[in-house]
């Protein structure tokens, strides 16, 4: 099961792995007040994908539901992170492994 899943469990981690920084480096902007939005995703999204992790490394019976949400949040992190992608190269990583991850779960889901 953890190897039919790597590259799922890879895409999760990968996308938790830029939403933390994403956050903290939002945190260091001029403007914090304009990130806030983007911080607060980051931060949920990391948690999400964290969790929807282990259920996918453990074989859950609830991982595909957790996928779902896990897919919509990545989604909605890509989409704010994207708003600032021009001018802040963490917000562009964290979109592009935000969207990575939400297709993996789709996948995840479909599978």
């Amino acid at each position: 099961m953890h190897t039919q899943n790597q590259p799922l469990l890879d895409a999760l981690n990968a996308c938790i792995a830029a939403c933390e920084h994403c956050a903290t480096a939002c945190l260091h902007e001029d403007n914090v007040k304009m990130m806030a939005r983007c911080v607060l995703l980051d931060r949920d999204c990391a948690d999400v994908c964290a969790l929807t992790a282990r259920l996918v490394a453990r074989g859950s019976e609830h991982a595909a539901h957790l996928l779902k949400e896990c897919a919509e949040i990545c989604k909605a992190c890509a989409d704010e992170c994207e708003k600032h992608g021009a001018h802040s190269e963490h917000c562009r990583a964290c979109a592009e492994a935000c969207r990575r991850c939400e297709q993996a779960c789709r996948q995840g889901i479909a599978a």
